[in-house]
Parts: structure tokens; C-alpha cells; sequence
């Protein structure tokens, strides 16, 4: 599943073609939406929160998009032939005088008043890429991640009811920068704010690179500290990174660590 710094360049790539544009095609291929027709209207804005995107368009409207483990945004200049998948995987197109957005395998596709949008959205915990983060949005960050205290780091990083924004990626990559395997109580997590504000950091961080890292080395062979290194030396200690299933089905994920750099109890069974 993209992280929030995918979702938030896909929203500003989307936001850079087709705000202050009118429609000259719209589809929304799906059953609920099917003949809804928004030829004519402006887009006025795309705007990412956590890991949804949500295109406003005039007369208060809103199409709301997920991207989950498959769906993509592919924009392509007016006459460019879409090579982006068969016909049967596209879900929505937006097309302007000067360039299309053809949305593919997207499992949510959601038109909806915009002042209805926190039906969609508004149960997210704070957006660790919000333009006005700040103190308030850290404490309320820590509030919700610390009403579950025995719940393992890991899992409480990943839902986006606390925090919105992580995925498997930075949660892996978190919880090695921490010093604690995934399966740490949150109780016992020192300084749970410093813990919000590195999360924000890092996705701010990489929130319009191509190609993301948590080491500060933008090689991608050297970006990431665990993630998708399973059986690799630890870059810090030479261990060999170690991986194991954690959270709830059909959530679950795969964690990735460093059982020397990292302490606290490991995977059940």
C-alpha cells in the first residue's frame, strides 16, 4: 500500500494538471457512479489526506480515491494513447483540454458533497503532511496512539485512525530509528512525541523525492535501514535482518528488524 509521501506527489502531480481546468471528459466507472456527469465543471483542487485523495470540483463536489495495494493515477497529454492497463482496470477518467487522468484498479471511487468529506475521511488520526502541523496535531497524535498502551508499536504506527500517513515502510523504518522491535508495547515507548515528530520529519522529508530514504543515502540500495532486507547484514551491525508477520488479519503485514540493534519482545509463535 503506498505510503503517505506516494499519495501526497500523486495529489500534487494531480492537482498541477487539472486545477482551474474544466472538464471536457469525465467517467466514473463504477456502479454507484456510473452516470454521474461532471463534463463542463472545474476542477478546483486535488488534495491529499493521509493515504486518500480527494479531488474538489465546483458546485461542491468531491471524488474521493484510495489507492490501497494496486490503484494508480496515470496522466497522459490529450491524444496520448493510455498505456497504463487493459480498458477493464480503469475506474475513473478526468480529461482536460491539455491532458487526461485515467485512474486504475482504484478500489475506492466515491463521489460526494464536499462538505461531506469527513464521512470519508474524518475518523484519520492527525495528517503527518499537513501544511499546519504542529504542536496540537503531535499531542493529539500521541493522545490516540497512547489510549491502546499495550498494543505493539508496529500495529499502533500503521493505523491510520492515530496517525495517518505510515505504511509498512516507515513503520519497519520507525521502529529501527526507535531502537524497539514491532512488537513493543506502546507504553514502553520513551518519548512518544519525539516518535510522532520523526515520523512527520521523514515523510516531509521525502514527501516530493521520486525515490524515498530513511538513511539519508539516496542510492536505492542503500535508502532504507530494514525494509525489504530480509537476510541482509544490518547496515549498523552486520546482523542479518530478521522478518516475521505481525497485526491482525486481514491487516497483517510483514515487519522487518534488527535482533541486535533492536530490543523488546518478538512475534508471537
Amino acid at each position: 500500500m503506498p505510503e503517505g509521501d506516494t499519495v501526497f506527489r500523486t495529489a500534487a502531480e494531480l492537482h498541477r494538471a487539472l486545477a482551474g481546468q474544466r472538464l471536457t471528459s469525465a467517467e466514473l466507472r463504477v456502479p454507484a457512479h456510473a452516470t454521474a456527469d461532471l463534463t463542463g465543471r472545474l476542477v478546483l483542487a486535488v488534495v491529499p489526506r493521509g493515504k486518500h485523495l480527494l479531488t474538489r470540483i465546483e458546485d461542491g463536489l468531491t471524488l474521493h480515491t484510495h489507492l490501497r495495494m494496486d490503484g494508480r493515477w496515470q496522466l497522459y497529454r490529450a491524444g496520448e494513447p493510455w498505456h497504463g492497463g487493459p480498458g477493464h482496470q480503469i475506474r475513473a477518467v478526468l480529461g482536460t483540454a491539455a491532458c487526461t487522468a485515467v485512474g486504475y484498479r482504484l478500489p475506492v471511487v466515491e463521489l460526494l458533497r464536499t462538505a461531506d468529506e469527513a464521512r470519508a475521511v474524518g475518523h484519520l488520526g492527525p495528517d503527518l503532511l499537513d501544511p499546519d502541523w504542529g504542536p496540537e496535531q503531535v499531542a493529539e497524535a500521541v493522545r490516540r496512539l497512547a489510549a491502546a498502551p499495550g498494543r505493539p508499536v508496529g500495529e499502533a504506527l500503521l493505523d491510520q485512525r492515530n496517525l495517518a500517513g505510515i505504511g509498512n515502510v516507515y513503520a519497519a523504518e520507525l521502529c529501527f530509528l526507535l531502537g524497539l522491535t514491532p512488537w513493543t508495547p506502546f507504553g514502553e515507548v520513551p518519548a512518544p512525541d519525539r516518535l510522532v515528530q520523526l515520523a512527520h520529519r521523514l515523510l516531509h522529508a521525502n514527501r516530493l523525492r521520486p525515490g524515498r530514504t530513511t538513511t539519508g543515502e539516496p542510492r536505492p540500495d542503500r535508502s532504507l535501514w530494514v525494509h525489504g532486507r530480509a537476510g541482509r547484514p544490518c547496515r549498523r551491525c552486520g546482523t542479518p535482518i530478521r522478518t516475521a508477520r505481525h497485526g491482525v488479519a486481514p491487516e497483517q503485514r510483514v515487519a522487518f528488524w534488527c535482533p541486535r540493534c533492536q530490543r523488546g519482545p518478538l512475534a508471537a509463535g
